[in-house]
């Protein structure tokens, strides 16, 4: 297996390692695109091959790598222009720079099911984007089913929830000062561990699964409870309830509050997958007992 992730920052950047990790006993490759040269170098202490670009163009070099590539990962969130890599190979098609390929991997995001009230939502349920950037989304998964039946492709849609995990968690804000308990009423979301999304993308990579997964906890809960829950394991006081109606919030900040809804699990869990961290009370301790919880990701 040869993989290439695009856009290998912290989600990429994981998937990498998880997957260099496999490398040792199975005959595996994987590389990763950054914007910088500094961020490369991160790229390469974490097991992954790096190659430079810069959303618009593929040197030589990367172009090399991509002719003996069999999986890809899309990590690369679209914009106003949409996915950068459906405008490289939406007219070629993927085989023209990837003729070894065999299966195709996009990491998006549960926004595309946009707000459902607090109710449970699978993969078959209508898609409502609200804010712009979930519009985009459902854009670029569209594309990239598009282009995978058009090339005969395999192609698994990772739908994701909020991301954290060692160096990015509600410890760090603690301890930055900037944690906030922000209630708004019958308000849920659910989180995935990072080291979670790398471990499902390498249980659907090994057999060249197809499909669209929901790569989530098992625990929607309202915001504040986390919050509280990490700081009583720190030891501190956590810091006092805001209202959300009354909260200085960025635009974006409070657009995620536009979207109340509970995300099952339940497809990719009977393919026989296993959560490690399946709830936020598990992983929090975890975090913070193995000291990885202000460590780099």
């Amino acid at each position: 297996m040869r993989m290439m992730i695009f856009g290998a920052g912290y989600s990429g950047k994981a998937i990498g390692r998880q997957m260099a990790a496999q490398g040792a006993i199975q005959d595996i490759w994987v590389g990763g695109t950054s914007r910088s040269a500094e961020k490369a170098e991160a790229l390469r202490a974490a097991g992954l091959q790096p190659h430079i670009y810069d959303g618009q163009v593929l040197s030589d070099e990367l172009m090399q790598a991509l002719a003996g590539v069999t999986h890809l990962v899309q990590s690369i969130a679209p914009g106003r222009d949409g996915d950068p890599l459906i405008r490289l190979f939406g007219e070629t098609g993927l085989r023209a720079a990837m003729p070894k390929l065999e299966w195709l991997c996009y990491l998006s995001t549960v926004g595309v099911y946009g707000d459902h009230d607090g109710a449970w939502v699978n993969e078959e349920t209508a898609l409502k984007p609200v804010s712009a950037r979930s519009v985009e989304r459902v854009e670029a998964e569209t594309a990239w089913t598009a282009l995978a039946q058009r090339d005969g492709l395999p192609l698994a849609i990772l739908r994701l929830s909020g991301i954290y995990g060692p160096g990015r968690n509600t410890f760090i804000n603690l301890e930055q000062g900037t944690a906030r308990r922000l209630v708004k009423k019958d308000q849920v979301f659910n989180r995935i561990r990072v080291e979670d999304i790398a471990s499902a993308t390498a249980f659907l990579a090994v057999p060249r699964t197809a499909g669209v997964f929901n790569v989530t906890d098992d625990m929607p809960s309202p915001p504040q409870d986390v919050v509280s829950e990490a700081a009583r394991l720190m030891g501190v006081e956590a810091p006092a309830e805001q209202s959300f109606e009354t909260a200085d919030l960025t635009p974006m900040a409070r657009s995620f509050y536009g979207e109340n809804k509970r995300v099952s699990n339940a497809k990719i869990k009977a393919l026989g997958f296993d959560f490690h961290f399946p709830n936020y009370y598990q992983s929090l301790q975890d975090l913070l007992s193995s000291g990885r919880w202000n460590k780099p990701a």
